[in-house]
């Protein structure tokens, strides 16, 4: 049995399983891709345009700004939401040296 020793960085790669998990529902992405296309959009477009129930929008939105996915800006009594890219990237980044590491050790 071979020794091999895969350096992990614990916490980047529980924030990017945490942003992973955030991006692993259908709907979500969707949100996502809607927000991505118009940079900043109210919660009320939101639901709206994508023909979804207020209460069900404002539940993934939960979970995608706990991610720290997307950041609100209040204007009056909207709320505005846009995508936190410097957050994805991370997520992805962090994701991509684990990969690159834990196939480095296989191969080892």
């Amino acid at each position: 049995m071979r020794n091999t020793k895969v350096d992990i960085n614990h916490e980047k790669l529980q924030e990017s399983s945490e942003v992973l998990r955030a991006v692993a529902h259908p709907l979500r992405l969707k949100i996502l891709e809607f927000i991505d296309q118009n940079e900043m959009i109210n919660v009320n477009k939101i639901y709206n345009t994508l023909k979804l129930e207020q209460s069900i929008t404002s539940q993934h939105l939960r979970i995608l700004r706990a991610a720290g996915l997307v950041q609100t800006e209040r204007d009056g009594k909207y709320v505005h939401y846009s995508i936190d890219y410097g957050r994805l990237r991370t997520a992805i980044t962090a994701v991509n040296a684990f990969l690159r590491d834990a196939e480095g050790s296989i191969k080892s």
